[in-house]
């Protein structure tokens, strides 16, 4: 089985895949940072396009060994920010929102699909693709109906598939070899015990906030500044928030507001991480504060959540390491769904 990954990013997905036996040709994905860290870490090619000035001719021309391919995979992670319920909406001067840029990714994902006619169709999204992306979901799944494709769907947590993380995903397979049902979970009650922040990253060694370990790449923790390194020892050890602070510490934007108390909170040793965003390096954007240690998760420990091996290095500034770490799709979470599809396909 060959795969192309859409809408690669750093990786993840295609590691996922690689690992179980899937020969990925290339990755393609829009953002230049992302290139020298996906082409490293997996010696394939990463195709730098905008799927929407890119077509089907263009791949084939690079890539002629996928037409008419028994076997063909073809995995589309478009990017989730137009269906997050971390988005804030945006407003034209009449008031009506305004569309996201890739709020139709998804559908130029499907002109591939279309002219390709591959085998297996993977996708994987924010389960708000099934809320604010139904419209172009729909589509896509109409079209998928009408080239014969059957394909089952699922909003899967990647703890209940053994990654140690609280990630909430949207999961699509489809298929013109099998009729597809999305893997049962191998991880929670009456299974497997889940898998915890304690056994991803309590290997790595101490660092003081803004301190690097270079014996292990990407152990490199942001700074902080005194008032905010202060906060962070007044957090409880091991799970504690920003609730158990001093008056004198308390924001005032948080004075009178209860919500959102993840925010400079610490992670619990004992239980899968919250689900890592963009900003996972940083205390001030979620519970990302290290269980024990008077900084925020280092870039290779938020890595680890995403189960990436410790030989996955990063590349690119700590602001855009931490975009390729928290866009990924958690590497062992595609790689059960990759195991899954080759070993469907071949019954």
């Amino acid at each position: 089985m060959i795969a192309v990954d859409f809408f690669c990013g750093g990786g993840g997905m295609t590691r996922g895949l690689i690992d179980a036996g899937i020969d990925v040709l290339c990755g393609i994905d829009s953002n230049p940072a992302c290139k020298r860290t996906y082409e490293v870490n997996n010696a394939n090619s990463y195709l730098q396009k905008d799927i929407c000035q890119f077509t089907p001719k263009d791949l084939l021309e690079q890539f002629p060994q996928i037409k008419n391919r028994d076997e063909l995979l073809l995995v589309g992670c478009a990017p989730c920010q137009p269906f997050s319920i971390l988005r804030r909406e945006k407003y034209d001067k009449s008031g009506n929102i305004q569309p996201h840029k890739s709020v139709n990714l998804l559908i130029e994902f499907g002109r591939f699909v279309k002219e390709l006619m591959p085998a297996h169709i993977l996708v994987e999204n924010v389960p708000g693709l099934k809320g604010k992306g139904s419209e172009v979901l729909n589509n896509f799944k109409q079209m998928l109906i009408k080239y014969g494709y059957e394909y089952d769907e699922k909003i899967v947590y990647a703890r209940d598939y053994g990654a140690p993380q609280n990630r909430r995903r949207y999961i699509l397979i489809a298929s013109q070899k099998f009729k597809p049902l999305i893997p049962n979970a191998t991880h929670g009650k009456g299974l497997l015990p889940y898998n915890t922040v304690r056994q991803a990253i309590s290997k790595y060694s101490s660092l003081m906030a803004g301190g690097e370990d270079s014996t292990t790449p990407n152990h490199k923790c942001a700074n902080l500044k005194p008032i905010l390194l202060e906060r962070l020892q007044n957090t409880p050890h091991n799970g504690g928030s920003r609730t158990d602070w001093p008056d004198n510490l308390v924001l005032k934007c948080h004075k009178n507001f209860h919500g959102h108390t993840d925010v400079y909170g610490r992670m619990k040793w004992d239980e899968p991480s919250p689900t890592l965003t963009v900003k996972c390096f940083s205390i001030s954007n979620g519970r990302f504060g290290h269980p024990e240690q008077d900084r925020a998760i280092s870039l290779r420990e938020a890595a680890a959540l995403q189960t990436f091996p410790d030989d996955y290095v990063f590349y690119g500034s700590m602001q855009e390491i931490g975009r390729q770490i928290g866009n990924a799709v958690p590497v062992l979470l595609a790689n059960v769904m990759g195991e899954y599809i080759l070993r469907e396909s071949k019954k």
